[in-house]
Order: C-alpha cells, then sequence, then structure tokens
C-alpha cells in the first residue's frame, strides 16, 4: 500500500491492528542461544515467557532487511504443509523497527549431519562404525514418508542433505524425523515446466543429481530421490558415497566434471538402452 492511500486507513482499526501485533522478543526468550545458521537465517533456540507453555522452540531469523522472494516461497509453503515427517511452521514476526522476519518453528536437537559425523568420528581403520540397522531403517522410512506428502502436493525440496534432515530428542517426539529447509522448494507441474532459468544451481554438490550436474533444464522428483539414495548410503557408511573436492567448484553453474567422474567412479559408465 502507498503512502498516499495509507491515510484512508480508519485510525482506531490501525490502533488495533497496532495492539494485538506482538513482538517476538516480548514472547519468547533466545538472546544468546544461537544454535546455527541455514542458508537463509540464524537459528535460535527458544523458550516462550510463558510459564504454561513449557515447550522448545527455534526462532529462525531470515537473512537480508524485509521480505525476499525465497523468504516468501518459503513462507508461504510451511504455512501449507502439515505432516509429521515435515519441519512445523506455528507463526510469523514481522519486526518493523529493524525490517526483520522470524518464523516461529519446532526445534530439534540433532540432524543427519551430526549424527553421522559422530559415527564417523569413532570408527577405527579396520572398523566401520555405522548407525544400528533399525535406526538407519526408521531414518529413511521416515524420510520416504515425508517426501512422498512433499511429492504428492507437486513440491520439490531440491536441497536434500543430512544437514537439513532434523530428528527431534527428548519428548513426545522422540526420534522423528522433520524434513527442513524449504528456502529452495518449488512447486512443479504436469506436463513440467523449466525450472533451470529461475534456479540455475540447486542441491549440494554431494547430493546432487547427474542430470542436474549435466545441466537439464526439465527436471522431476527423480532429483530428490537420488539425494535420499546418496543419505541412505552416507548413513550406511559414516562417508558421503560421492564425496569430491569443491575448493574450486563454481557456484554459479550446476556442472562440474571432477563431480560426475567420482559418481561414474562409483555407479559406472551410463549403458546406452538399444531402440526396439
Amino acid at each position: 500500500m502507498s503512502a498516499s492511500s495509507s491515510q484512508f486507513i480508519d485510525p482506531e482499526f490501525k490502533s488495533s491492528v497496532f495492539k494485538k501485533r506482538h513482538r517476538v522478543e516480548e514472547l519468547f526468550d533466545f538472546e544468546g542461544c544461537k544454535v546455527g545458521r541455514g542458508t537463509y537465517g540464524h537459528v535460535y533456540k527458544a523458550k516462550s515467557k510463558s510459564s504454561s507453555d513449557t515447550r522448545e522452540y527455534a526462532l529462525k531469523q531470515i537473512e537480508g532487511r524485509g521480505l525476499s522472494p525465497s523468504a516468501c516461497r518459503e513462507i508461504a509453503l510451511l504455512r501449507e504443509l502439515d505432516h509429521p515427517n515435515v519441519l512445523h511452521m506455528r507463526r510469523v514476526f514481522l519486526s518493523h523497527a529493524d525490517s526483520k522476519v522470524w518464523l516461529l518453528i519446532d526445534y530439534a536437537e540433532h540432524d543427519l549431519w551430526h549424527i553421522i559425523k559422530y559415527h564417523r568420528a569413532t570408527k577405527s581403520p579396520k572398523r566401520l562404525n555405522p548407525p544400528p540397522p533399525l535406526m538407519v531403517k526408521s531414518l529413511l522410512h521416515q524420510i520416504l514418508a515425508g517426501m512422498d506428502y512433499l511429492h504428492c502436493g507437486w513440491v520439490l525440496h531440491r536441497d536434500l542433505k543430512p544437514a537439513n534432515i532434523l530428528v527431534m530428542g527428548e519428548g513426545a517426539e522422540r526420534g522423528r524425523v522433520k524434513i527442513a529447509d524449504m528456502g529452495f522448494a518449488r512447486l512443479f507441474n504436469a506436463p513440467l515446466k523449466p525450472l533451470a532459468d529461475l534456479d540455475p544451481v540447486v542441491v549440494t554438490f554431494w547430493y546432487r543429481a547427474p542430470e542436474l550436474l549435466l545441466g537439464a533444464r526439465h527436471y522431476t522428483k527423480a532429483i530428490d530421490i537420488w539425494a535420499i539414495g546418496c543419505i541412505f548410503a552416507e548413513l550406511l557408511t559414516a562417508e558421503p558415497i560421492f564425496h569430491c573436492r569443491q575448493e574450486d567448484i563454481k557456484t554459479s553453474t550446476p556442472y562440474h566434471k571432477d563431480q560426475l567422474e567420482r559418481i561414474f567412479s562409483v555407479m559406472g559408465f551410463p549403458q546406452a538402452v538399444p531402440c526396439l
């Protein structure tokens, strides 16, 4: 709304709306409780100032000032999503004083990156120490359940990696997987529309499907399934299956010769299918 048109707003209505608007600092304690940094912002552990609410929450502060297109897309998607294995957004706070946006979400004590890192640190040169088989089975089942929900709703995640797979700790949801970080998520259609023009680079390199590395303009939910396969292999071995040095990687292009060679060295070269 422009400044010239705002003068026509009823002052009483404007005052009532302002009184109902809560600042995040008024409702939650989170100072000095920074627990991580995501693709698009900082994450803080928060507790409600209300004595009746004993739950722990996470507050994600969106990077930059105001609402970027990626933040709007993430908020719009999270408002519509409702599944036990997808991170739940409870509320959005707008701070007019410093033009900051805060997302109130569920707090998860663990993520797969730290779980895999722990098992990698405890293995010896002669003995692997992967997570227990039943634990791997449970984690994979929940990841697939969450992704099936997203794909049935025509949503591509496009940034699946261990750091974006959260695991709840103590409490009623202990062991529950939460797929997080929807900053790269996009709606897709049938027939497919090209997404490469808007986002030429998606998915972290070690989990990027070959068609993305080769610059495909049209891609499907198969890119998410490829990433899940990479995560599954990493859970079994405690090492990234397609690990590749990334010092010289240019983030502005999806292609990377060494990454493709690493995939081919593990999986073998694609075989041509004869035409019938």
